[in-house]
């Protein structure tokens, strides 16, 4: 195998195959990456280690076609740092020959044949513009669980009905939830799917900047328990979580008594400096008055801060206490000007939601639950 190829072109292939890679695979082989080098043009990177998969193709200028597996981290920090020139890259003997401009490398092949299967690419279920699935993932996944207590709220909810798509996820303490459209294969499509927030995050980052992306929902034939997606050269496969998630949309008000409506940097700002003095588990507290919402934290003998802000208030005065970076993660998701916090009462799930303008109806496709915290006083 002897092959040529431009630098970015390699580190930015080598990047989006490894992202998923175990620092500690249980099988060494699974810490490779598989290089294809075939000999019409083509240089296939490939990476799996039976939970995720990852292949990307590119343009090569190919001596002479082959596969080697090599360490993918490595291959990905000496791709990255190489100086701005063709790669050179040739299998002789047990090693990987690799240089560019004055820079050698010799790298260790692994066992090629060692090396497990790719998945098959299953039939598209459907595709989704690239922009509205980045955005949507990331307004889903600030509120999945990040720990192993329960392993199933660490996945993203993903329920296909036709051309509408929902995407939920929640740790117990807040819950979020996106809606949105694309374009199915089939006017009766119907999925329930239970993605790793982490890997659909890391997944849409990626395939984000494409126009629009394949969606794969595997199938009797291609495996169940695994979903797909590809867009331009790149494709990825994840295996889906199991077990049967928590009905809690139920959570969602039906009616509520109060209504605030603020600017959202504005209200950031003010949250975020506010809870520069609260520490560790201590909430903010927002007391709603006609006007004007305040925002406090620190007690008694403890650091305090205070901020009030302009806010239009419709119902009775309200005051309640969060998690701040809880808070903060929902604003931060918003993607609207204007945010709008619904209440029923200061101990129960408060709703945000945003909004266009200072006045109007709010965007219900994106909904923040969040859960208040008890304070003193």
């Amino acid at each position: 195998m002897k092959f040529r190829v431009e630098r970015d072109v390699l580190a930015e292939a080598v990047a989006w195959v490894v992202r998923g890679l175990s620092s500690r695979p249980p099988v060494p082989v699974l810490a490779g990456v598989r290089l294809q080098a075939d000999e019409e043009g083509t240089l296939t990177l490939s990476a799996f280690d039976y939970e995720i998969s990852a292949t990307v193709t590119v343009e090569a200028d190919v001596a002479e076609g082959g596969t080697v597996l090599v360490l993918g981290k490595l291959l990905a920090d000496i791709s990255r740092n190489l100086p701005a020139k063709p790669v050179e890259i040739s299998a002789e003997g047990t090693k990987v020959q690799l240089s560019c401009g004055s820079s050698r490398f010799s790298l260790i092949q692994m066992p090629v044949a060692d090396y497990p299967n790719l998945p098959s690419p299953a039939e598209s279920s459907g595709t989704i513009p690239g922009p509205a699935f980045t955005q949507a993932v990331a307004q889903v996944s600030v509120a999945a669980d990040r720990g192993d207590t329960l392993p199933i709220l660490t996945g993203v909810r993903v329920e296909i009905d036709g051309d509408k798509v929902t995407m939920l996820a929640t740790d117990r303490y807040r819950l979020a939830m996106r809606e949105l459209t694309w374009h199915p294969s089939s006017p009766e499509a119907s999925h329930v799917a239970l993605v790793p927030a982490r890997t659909l995050s890391e997944t849409a980052k990626a395939l984000g900047a494409a126009g629009s992306i394949d969606v794969a929902l595997g199938d009797a034939d291609h495996g169940d328990g695994l979903i797909g997606f590809e867009a331009g050269s790149r494709r990825a496969t994840t295996r889906l979580l199991d077990g049967e998630y928590p009905k809690v949309t139920s959570i969602f008000p039906s009616s509520v008594d109060t209504v605030a409506v603020m600017h959202t940097g504005t209200l950031i700002e003010a949250v975020r400096r506010v809870a520069l003095v609260a520490e560790r588990n201590t909430p903010v507290r927002l007391r709603f008055t006609d006007g004007q919402v305040a925002i406090e934290a620190g007690t008694g003998d403890d650091a305090q801060g205070s901020e009030a802000i302009e806010a239009s208030l419709t119902g009775p005065e309200i005051e309640s206490a969060f998690n701040p970076q809880f808070l903060l993660d929902g604003l931060g998701a918003l993607g609207t000007d204007y945010t709008r916090m619904a209440f029923t009462q200061p101990s129960r799930p408060c709703v945000i939601s945003g909004q266009a303008e200072s006045e109007g109806d709010s965007d219900e496709t994106y909904r923040y639950v969040l859960m208040p915290v008890r304070f003193a006083g």
